[in-house]
């Protein structure tokens, strides 16, 4: 009994003992490989650089001669070359010249021909940026390491179907949940690498050609508009009058009933002596 029990507790270490050595060993000799491996890719591949994963963006910033009429090319253009919009945006100032700003993420293949085609549109050029960000080394670290904690999980998987105890068992899913959870971080990441070279980001910035657009206060206004704008000033300096006239009468309304009150006894009097004159000519 007592070597049974020393016998199975000894098994049982040594599961244990694997597991550790698992979990700790596999990232190092996967390690290991993927560096052997690469190492004598770079060697028997020397045109490794052709097949570079690389984030490319663009800024463009243009005057266009009709605003509404090129957004709506670019939109075009954009679904044409198998891309999207991802931000529009558009402002009008107080001379009614439009300007704005629009986002678009093209294929990788057809990012300089779009942004070629979206600078034709142009009649002025003002800015144009292109740059990189080569995520080569980034992916091939993101490949080597899911490639290890793939392995971790296999040992893992094993040695939980081989656990008699609930401790062990506990142990081993919690380090389970854990590798399991950085190979989903992994992969996500890997994902978003692989979008984001796949499809190029163009920013274009528009201002409308203000030569392209009439201007609304310029001295050559048509006869109507010219006309109108006169009507109005003088119904303006009319109105003007006539408030002044109402506030001059209104507001001396005191001083108008005093001259009325003296003014009456006065007229009175005038009048008599007007009257006896014209009798006493008689």
């Amino acid at each position: 009994m007592i070597l049974g029990a020393c016998s199975a507790g000894s098994e049982e270490s040594k599961e244990q003992s694997a597991m550790d050595m698992a979990t700790e060993n596999s990232g190092s000799k996967n390690e290991d490989v993927a560096l052997t491996e690469g190492g004598s890719e770079a060697e028997e591949n020397p045109s490794e650089e052709m097949n570079r994963m690389v984030i490319y963006n663009a800024e463009l910033s243009i005057e266009v001669k009709d605003f509404q009429d090129s957004m709506t090319q670019i939109e075009a253009k954009a679904a044409n070359y198998g891309g999207y919009i991802v931000e529009s945006n558009t402002y009008q100032d107080a001379d009614e010249i439009y300007s704005g700003t629009i986002i678009a993420r093209v294929p990788q293949d057809k990012f300089q021909a779009f942004l070629n085609d979206t600078e034709g549109l142009a009649v002025k050029v003002y800015n144009r940026t292109v740059n990189g960000e080569d995520i080569t080394e980034e992916y091939i670290d993101l490949e080597s390491r899911l490639k290890s904690k793939r392995v971790v999980e296999e040992r893992l998987l094993e040695f939980m179907k081989k656990a008699e105890k609930t401790e062990d068992l506990l142990k081993i899913s919690n380090d389970l949940a854990t590798v399991q959870e950085e190979i989903e971080q992994i992969v996500g990441r890997m994902k978003y690498l692989e979008n984001q070279s796949a499809f190029s980001t163009v920013t274009i910035s528009l201002s409308e050609d203000k030569i392209a657009t009439p201007n609304v206060d310029n001295k050559d206004l048509n006869t109507w508009e010219r006309t109108k704008n006169q009507f109005i000033t003088s119904l303006h300096y009319l109105l003007s009058l006539a408030s002044g006239l109402v506030v001059l009468v209104i507001g001396n309304i005191p001083i108008l009933v005093l001259l009325v009150v003296l003014g009456i006894p006065v007229f009175i009097l005038m009048r008599k002596r007007w009257n006896n004159k014209t009798s006493d000519d008689k």
